[in-house]
């Protein structure tokens, strides 16, 4: 190659020097003719491989059953190289051309060198964003922080480059400048500290599975609660259910904690646990007719018919006197409602029967005595999981009364000024 660009700027000073222009004016001449000479070709050049390597690769991205050659298109690599090309062929063209300006042989051949250099890099970036978009269309790595990975090994390489940039320009050699460099290399931490604790964040994150894109998380520090949609070496972006975005520090998701839905979403079920406050006063024992009425309730009637034939067994075992129901062994209408609650429960359609499913009583509080659900829905959809949800307290709230049992309420103005 070095033949052909000395024949082609090579014959412009003899043929100047023959005409008796003077050696100082040749050079200027023959100078200014090769420039142009220069500029012509390297844009003949560039429209030639930019023409046969877009079309070339759009041929075979057409061809081919794999999409990576598709987004190469999309991403211009093809039209990147393109400008690649003449460069390399300034870059060995310049010592000929200025072989008579020393000095400005020297800087425009470390200018060109930079350029390549550049643009080297910027290739490498779009095939690595095609990659990027070609890995995020597999169901195998549609979770993972490929960004972050990218992200570091663009850092990478622009610190490469500007290692060579700079050895280039003042003519340092590069294990001088590696030396310098690492010499520095406090300033430097202190200059990209959050980036390499991102770094090092995103590593964690990922080797450990803590999060993954699409996984629902709560971060309450930074007021987020839905799906995330980006991991970066930087950031973590997450879409809340309102649709707006929080943009969430990757480094806090190993240094702060936060709530991760994952596991609920992958489980069989998801939970309910919610309770209502009963009061205290509305508790007591059943008689006879209260509890004969109170079996016209179907999920309930053969639980009390064998219940109270237990109770009034050991009653009479034991003589004991039942002119007060204190005495002995009763049935309260809290632990019958519990019970209705249970059987209730376990015909729910929406339930998942093989979880827990539990109606229980928690500590006594001074707002009442808590009755919890504790169960899983098979419906884990946010909508559907709050119909289920619901569905079954409206039930609670209106069976209540039958076992004439009360919920506490704080006194309204209303409530206080009609006593």
């Amino acid at each position: 190659m070095h033949k052909i660009v000395v024949k082609i700027f090579g014959w412009c000073y003899p043929i100047f020097k023959k005409c008796d222009f003077g050696e100082t004016l040749s050079a200027y001449l023959s100078l200014a003719v090769n420039i142009l000479v220069l500029g012509i070709l390297s844009y003949i050049i560039y429209l030639v491989f930019r023409f046969f390597l877009v079309r070339i690769m759009v041929a075979v991205a057409r061809r081919t059953k794999t999409k990576f050659d598709d987004l190469l298109v999309s991403n211009k690599t093809a039209k990147y190289i393109a400008h690649l090309i003449p460069l390399l062929f300034i870059y060995k063209s310049v010592p000929i051309i200025l072989k008579n300006f020393v000095y400005w042989e020297t800087v425009f051949g470390k200018l060109v060198a930079i350029y390549i250099v550049i643009l080297t890099i910027w290739i490498i970036k779009t095939v690595l964003q095609a990659l990027r978009d070609h890995l995020k269309t597999n169901v195998s790595y549609s979770d993972k922080p490929i960004d972050s990975y990218i992200q570091v090994i663009m850092i990478v390489l622009w610190v490469f480059a500007f290692i060579f940039i700079v050895s280039k320009v003042f003519d340092i050699s590069t294990v001088k400048m590696m030396g310098t460099f690492g010499a520095v290399s406090a300033i430097v931490l202190l200059i990209f500290r959050d980036i390499i604790l991102g770094f090092v964040a995103s590593v964690q994150v990922s080797l450990n599975d803590m999060v993954r894109i699409g996984d629902w998380i709560t971060f309450d520090k930074f007021g987020a609660d839905g799906d995330v949609i980006e991991i970066n070496l930087a950031t973590v972006k997450v879409r809340n259910f309102d649709n707006t975005t929080t943009t969430i520090p990757t480094y806090s998701m190993i240094s702060d904690s936060f709530r991760n839905w994952r596991g609920m979403l992958n489980s069989d079920g998801r939970r309910i646990k919610r309770h209502v406050l009963i009061k205290v006063n509305s508790i007591r024992f059943l008689n006879e007719n209260e509890m004969h009425e109170l079996k016209k309730i179907q999920l309930v009637h053969s639980y009390i018919d064998h219940r109270q034939s237990e109770i009034n067994k050991y009653n009479e075992t034991h003589q004991v006197d039942k002119s007060l129901l204190i005495n002995g062994r009763n049935m309260t209408n809290f632990g019958l409602f519990r019970k209705y609650i249970t059987q209730y429960l376990s015909q729910y359609p929406g339930l998942n029967r093989e979880m827990i499913l539990l109606c229980r009583q928690l500590q006594p509080t001074p707002h009442g005595i808590p009755l919890e659900i504790y169960t899983f829905s098979n419906d884990k959809k946010f909508e559907n999981y709050e119909y289920i949800m619901s569905d079954i307290f409206d039930h609670i709230f209106a069976s209540i009364s039958y076992f004439d049992l009360e919920i506490y309420e704080m006194p309204s103005s209303k409530s206080i000024y009609s006593e």
